[in-house]
């Protein structure tokens, strides 16, 4: 992996490349609903960003997303990010000497987090056909003891796509209780599962929630998500934020008008999103060693396994940026299976899930002749 200022000024080239399609960050690339234009348009035409706004986020706002998630007696807290919500968790709860278990693969960044403060990471395996690419009680349990501090659930998982069942979560929840661990559900890429189930409805003492503004609403540069729990269970995690002085105001007016007319919204970019997976989806199964182990994905992504063609992700990786579209190769989401993947991004336009579709026989051929092409993510 490259050092970060190499990273940095490679990110920075990317996002001045002109006409790049964006399909490996997971991020939504669909025109904006005209409510939420007009919110930001209004808020920076107030000098609204003027001011610093309320720690735990403006009150319209908090309980708007309450309301969207259902359940009942719960607070939220507005955060930079999703990512801060998950942050703010590890810094108040992990400490040397604890565990924080999670999925192999999961995302990265908590488990960054987690050992930052001490903790000791123990990611689950979950790329395995025998358990259906997802985790298990029995398997949580067994890697679950008396010094967790964090269950991390990322559901739907980023990358696989796969979401869990209320039993499952049922299951998962017991077993923090039985420790006394708090399970930290992630629900970043809920809304692109329709059957998905919100753990803190089962329970709220050992269970909260995070979720974001980046995927469905793609507000990713506004930097815009919230962290959701008991009130008791919020009072004593708000203080570990390192955004003590409130979310962005322009981000958190867009937030609003996008879960005003979130119904409508969704119902046009899970159409869109569905025919660009199928369109992947049948690009992929016509080449001989490649297959999607998740479809249809719970996120707005697709996971690609490449193993048994001979292909190298990285590589494949370098050819689709040349050809102007980037995506994601496995390595950036775990080093155990890393080798074996690439991701790639579906709330996209349909012509850019046309031209990864078209291109994906050349770009395979082509990416058997490098072998290796190192990426600084």
């Amino acid at each position: 992996m490259a050092d970060i200022f190499t990273r940095n000024a490679w990110f920075d080239r990317l996002f001045a490349t002109d006409g790049l399609y964006w399909m490996g960050q997971n991020t939504n690339h669909l025109p904006a609903h005209p409510a939420v234009i007009e919110a930001l348009n209004t808020s920076i035409a107030a000098a609204e960003f003027n001011a610093y706004a309320p720690p735990l986020g403006f009150e319209s706002l908090r309980q708007a997303i309450v309301a969207d998630i259902g359940v009942a007696g719960v607070e939220a807290m507005v955060t930079d990010g999703g990512v801060n919500a998950l942050s703010t968790l590890c810094r108040a709860r992990c400490r040397p000497g604890t565990t924080f278990v999670t999925t192999d693969p999961s995302w990265k960044w908590p488990c960054q987090f987690a050992e930052q403060m001490g903790a000791q990471v123990i990611q689950i395996p979950i790329w395995n056909a025998e358990c259906q690419y997802r985790l298990t009680p029995e398997a949580l349990a067994a890697n679950v003891d008396d010094n967790t501090a964090l269950i991390y659930l990322v559901d739907p998982n980023n990358p696989l796509g796969i979401s869990y069942s209320r039993d499952e979560l049922a299951a998962f929840i017991k077993i923090a209780k039985r420790h006394d661990a708090l399970l930290v559900h992630d629900c970043t890429y809920r809304d692109f599962a329709p059957e998905h189930v919100a753990a803190l409805g089962l329970d709220s003492q050992h269970v909260v929630m995070s979720v974001s503004f980046s995927k469905w609403l793609g507000l990713a540069g506004l930097r815009i998500g919230a962290l959701i729990a008991a009130p008791e269970l919020l009072a004593e995690l708000a203080p570990w934020n390192a955004g003590v002085l409130g979310a962005s105001v322009p981000a958190q007016r867009a937030a609003e008008a996008g879960l005003a007319v979130k119904e409508q919204w969704m119902h046009a970019l899970r159409e869109q999103d569905n025919r660009n997976k199928a369109l992947i989806a049948d690009a992929v199964n016509a080449i001989p060693g490649l297959f999607i182990p998740v479809y249809p994905s719970g996120g707005n992504f697709l996971v690609i396994d490449v193993s048994a063609a001979d292909v190298c992700p990285e590589a494949l990786v370098a050819c689709y940026l040349e050809q102007g579209i980037q995506i994601r190769h496995g390595g950036y989401h775990t080093a155990t299976f890393g080798d074996r993947f690439i991701k790639v991004s579906t709330t996209v336009p349909q012509a850019w899930a046309e031209k990864f579709a078209q291109l994906l026989p050349q770009m395979v051929a082509q990416a058997r002749d490098r072998r290796t092409s190192p990426q600084p993510f």
